[in-house]
């Protein structure tokens, strides 16, 4: 038997027992208290519950402390047997008494099923807690030799291991010395083969200085030459850009004195016009009117041209103004 099964017996016989206490505790209040009630002075027939509660009272300390007991392999002498068939037989007693004094032998046997039945179940519930255990015991006893076994195997192993263990560490310490040696021999040659490479680092150094001091000499020579180039190339540059400047300006100088030379023209043949004898047609007079705007003629002698108003005037030279503005910014 396991330890899993042992558990599972202990439980039922801890769910059993209890629920056949439970049961004759209800049974026997049920059937003593009657009695009780016929036996007991009037004014104090409300105590007839107490009795048989307090002897199933009785009851249940017995199997709880001896079940305890047992579970713990102790034994608490002849007093517990003597309170535990002493609680029965009055149990007993009390839920057979009434039939007895009425010579029912049918209802004493039947009375007396219960507190037999509670008897029984106590000293068989006892003996099985008993018996659960010592096998509990040995149980315990048996899985404490398997652990020494194992205790003992690992032990045993764990010298077989470390014997092994200091085998492996002698041959790894003979091998790492041989490999310090075989180390030590590679970092000499090691030493010489850098030792020369150095020389030769060194001996390639000199020539390399020597090539770059040569090259650095040539770029030096190099970018003077170059910035004497960059320099005659921008004196050139500049002669370039200050004659095309000059040249633009003597340009814009021609242009502004064509257009002077020209407004003056026009502003000459407006004025040979003379004064309208009548009002020139709206496309005619837009046209002057803008002749004259571009001649820079006044209002009033624009007026006198076209033979149009000079509110009419002044307002084609407002619209004049915002695109000759437009031309400035343009130009």
């Amino acid at each position: 038997m396991n330890s899993v099964q042992l558990r599972s017996a202990e439980k039922a016989l801890s769910v059993g027992t209890w629920l056949i206490v439970a049961g004759a505790m209800l049974y026997s209040i049920l059937t003593v208290t009657p009695l009780m009630r016929a036996h007991t002075a009037l004014e104090w027939r409300w105590t007839a519950p107490i009795l048989p509660l307090v002897v199933d009272a009785a009851v249940v300390i017995v199997v709880r402390l001896d079940s305890v007991l047992a579970r713990f392999g102790g034994k608490g002498g002849r007093w517990p047997v003597v309170l535990r068939w002493m609680t029965g037989g009055m149990t007993l007693a009390l839920n057979t008494a009434d039939s007895a004094l009425k010579g029912d032998l049918v209802g004493v046997a039947v009375h007396a099923v219960a507190p037999l039945l509670l008897i029984v179940t106590a000293e068989t519930g006892l003996a099985y807690r008993r018996a659960l255990n010592a096998a509990a015991n040995a149980l315990e006893q048996e899985q404490r030799a398997e652990r020494e076994r194992r205790e003992q195997a690992a032990r045993e192993q764990a010298q077989e291991a470390a014997a092994l263990a200091r085998e492996e560490r002698d041959h790894a310490a003979t091998l790492a010395r041989e490999q310090r040696e075989h180390e030590a021999l590679l970092v000499r040659e090691a030493a010489e083969r850098q030792e020369r490479e150095r020389a030769e680092e060194r001996a390639a150094k000199v020539e390399a200085e020597r090539v770059e001091r040569e090259a650095d000499e040539r770029r030096e020579r190099e970018r003077e030459q170059a910035e004497r180039d960059r320099e005659q190339r921008e004196h050139e540059a500049a002669e370039r850009a200050e004659n095309e400047r000059r040249a633009i300006a003597q340009r814009a100088a021609r242009e502004q004195a064509e257009r002077e030379e020209r407004a003056e023209r026009e502003r000459s043949s407006l004025l040979e016009r003379g004064p309208a004898t009548e009002k020139l047609p709206e496309d005619e007079a837009r046209a002057l009117v803008t002749e004259a705007f571009a001649a820079s003629l006044p209002v009033r002698a624009a007026a006198e041209l076209c033979g149009w108003s000079v509110g009419w005037v002044s307002s084609r030279y407002s619209e004049q103004r915002p695109s000759a503005s437009g031309d400035l910014r343009s130009a």
